[in-house]
Formats: C-alpha cells, sequence, structure tokens
C-alpha cells in the first residue's frame, strides 16, 4: 500500500528520493581486493596518518584477499548484499506513491558508489532527499563514513535539493517490534528442538570495534545496547537470559566486549543452548552467513554447546520494510536537516561523536 492510499496526495508530497546506504560487498571474486583495499583506505577505518595508510591499507588487502576470497567463495563468490539491498529498496519503494517518490542505493565501499548514485539522483531531480543509513546504530565507522562520502559526491554531481539526514533508529518502536518477532520465532524452534531442561541464552551479536573508538565519544555501543534491551523487553519473559556480544575482531587492538566466541565458549562449558541474534545488521552478509553460520556454528559444535540456532537478517522482512517506511516517513516530516528517529539527539552527554556534535 503506497502513501496515496494511506491520505498522502502527490501534491503534499514533494519529489523525494530516498538513499539507502549499506556497506558494499564484491560483486564477483576479482573484486575482493579492491573492495578490501577500499575498505582500508577509509580513514575512518584504518585511523592512521594519512601519509601511511593508502601503503598500509594495500598490504592489509593484499594480506587478507585469500581468507576473504575463500569466504565469499562460500556464498557463491561474490556478496549478497547488494541484490539483499536492492529487495529491500524495491520493498519500501511500494510504500510510497511511484510517481513521486523513488529509492536509490548508495555502496561505501563497492559499487554503486556514492559517486554514481549522486548522479543518478541529481538527474532525476528531486526537490527533497532523505538519507536513510540501514545501520541502526549510529557509529563514526559506518553511518558517519558513508554520509561523508556522500556530500563530496552530491557536491561534485550538483545535486540541489532540500536534504533530510537520518543518523539513527536504534531504538525505533517499529524496528523493535519486527526485530522482536525475528528473534521470537528462533526461541520458540529452539526450545521445541532442544532437550527438556536444557538451558537456552540468546546472545545479541553485533560487530564490534576497537575500544579506543568508543571511549573516544562513538556512541554504537551504548545504541547497540540500547536496540538488544528493547527487543529484550518487548520478548516479555522475565526468565530469558541474554547479553550483548561482539565479532569480527579486525585488529590486534582491544576490542568490545564480551567477544561472541569467548561467550559459545562459555556456553559449551556451561550446557546452554544458544541462540544468537545478528543486532547491528538488518540483511545477510558474510559476517552472518559465513562467519555467525559457519565458524561459530563449528566453534559451538567444537565446545560441546548443546544445540546453535541463528535469527536470521531483517532483508525484506514485510514488518520490517513496513517499521523502516514509517521509519522513513518520520524523517521526512522533520524536514530540512539531522534528525534521529525521535526527531532529536538520543545521544548521552558523553558520546562526543554523536553527529549533533558536542565537541567544540
Amino acid at each position: 500500500m503506497g502513501l496515496t492510499e494511506r491520505g498522502m496526495s502527490d501534491r503534499q508530497f514533494p519529489r523525494t528520493a530516498i538513499v539507502l546506504f549499506n556497506l558494499g560487498g564484491p560483486d564477483r571474486p576479482e573484486a575482493v581486493r579492491p573492495f578490501l583495499k577500499n575498505l582500508f583506505t577509509d580513514p575512518a577505518i584504518l585511523r592512521v596518518p594519512f601519509f601511511i595508510r593508502p601503503f598500509l591499507a594495500r598490504w592489509i588487502a593484499r594480506a587478507r584477499t585469500g581468507p576473504a576470497s575463500a569466504n565469499y567463495a562460500l556464498m557463491g563468490g561474490k556478496s549478497p548484499l547488494l541484490p539483499l539491498t536492492q529487495r529491500q529498496a524495491s520493498a519500501l519503494a511500494a510504500w510510497f506513491p511511484e510517481e513521486s517518490c523513488r529509492v536509490f542505493i548508495a555502496m561505501r565501499y563497492w559499487h554503486p558508489f556514492s559517486a554514481e548514485t549522486a548522479r543518478a539522483v541529481a538527474a532525476w531531480k528531486p526537490e527533497r532527499v532523505l538519507l536513510l543509513p540501514l545501520y541502526p546504530q549510529f557509529s563514526t565507522t559506518t553511518t558517519a563514513s558513508s554520509l561523508t562520502a556522500w556530500r563530496e559526491a552530491a557536491a561534485r554531481a550538483g545535486l540541489i535539493a532540500e536534504v533530510t539526514t537520518l543518523c539513527c533508529w536504534a531504538e525505533d518502536p517499529g524496528y523493535i517490534k519486527a526485530t522482536a518477532a525475528l528473534v521470537a520465532k528462533t526461541l520458540a524452534k529452539a526450545r521445541t528442538e532442544i532437550a527438556p531442561g536444557t538451558p537456552l541464552r540468546l546472545l545479541f551479536s553485533a560487530h564490534g570495534l576497537p575500544e579506543v573508538i568508543v571511549k573516544g565519544g562513538d556512541p554504537y555501543q551504548a545504541q547497540v545496547e540500547a536496540t538488544a534491551r528493547a527487543v529484550a523487553a518487548i520478548l516479555a519473559d522475565k526468565n530469558l537470559d541474554w547479553l550483548v556480544c561482539y565479532q569480527s575482531r579486525a585488529t590486534p587492538q582491544k576490542w568490545l566486549e564480551p567477544s561472541t566466541e569467548v561467550e559459545i565458549e562459555r556456553a559449551g562449558r556451561e550446557g546452554v543452548a544458544l541462540v544468537v541474534a545478528p543486532i547491528a545488521f538488518v540483511s545477510e552478509h558474510s559476517e552472518t552467513l559465513v562467519e555467525l553460520d559457519i565458524e561459530y556454528g563449528e566453534l559451538a559444535k567444537n565446545c560441546g554447546v548443546p544445540a546453535y540456532f541463528r535469527v536470521p537478517a531483517q532483508n525484506d522482512d514485510p514488518g520490517f520494510i513496513a517499521a523502516l517506511a514509517d521509519i522513513a516517513r518520520g524523517a521526512l516530516k522533520q524536514g530540512f536537516g539531522l534528525c534521529s528517529h525521535q526527531g532529536g539527539r538520543i545521544c548521552a552527554a558523553q558520546h562526543q561523536d554523536c553527529p549533533f556534535g558536542t565537541r567544540p
């Protein structure tokens, strides 16, 4: 059902481009190394002096191409992220008037890059643009990086329109409800399949970050944990054993804890079955299909975890897409400028990297 059917006419709805942001992924085996190079060339990811970054990025990309290619081979030689995001974009577009709104996709590290998308949006000549990151929780490493790339690309493309920027939607009620529904379904499946009397624990697994980034003011950890609390609350099971953990450590630095691997090992020692929910991803990709399903599934088996279940990512789940449409509508109602799903700033004062800003 489009917005026109909900009482909003085309006349009331200016010509609007909705731009969905995601990380992207290689679309063929040959793209793995350049994708990795793009990733590690990003100053938001590799936080070293600028004159070192290009050389270090090439070295890391070269070193990681083999292992990364092996992971992508398990997914058919490419990332599923773009086709899944295209499905999300098509499903979202169905909620808006066909002639007055169009949904575009801009990926950070592989095609379609922001430069490509900005040119396409400029050619379409919208009156307003909604920047909608597919990262529910804000981080300087994801949302901020994507928005920086977009602003530079939009300026080069000569894109002139009123812009609404949604920074985060970590506790949006519709998103929480849709996520909780997927978690509840997997929990119910687990309870019917594990042996009677076997304890069950829910792990909300999020992509980790170096601890120094969070201590520097990045609100990501706080928003991830807020999402998890909200989902656990709506599950309404006071006896539910749950916690937040972090996966995908990529550098020798100290990363956010506890790690998902450590929690899997602990569950094995304690004889606890696991349900693992990717709490910071809304699409399947290598961190879910390979890391959670294959690598951590094997770890769970080797550690003696009685049973291991994984909650699917939202992808184009109808409940999630309906929530995303409401999130987009709410942001557009805020008008020009920056907003969260609640309108204004939601980050505590110590989170100085909140896009609303507290740094001098």
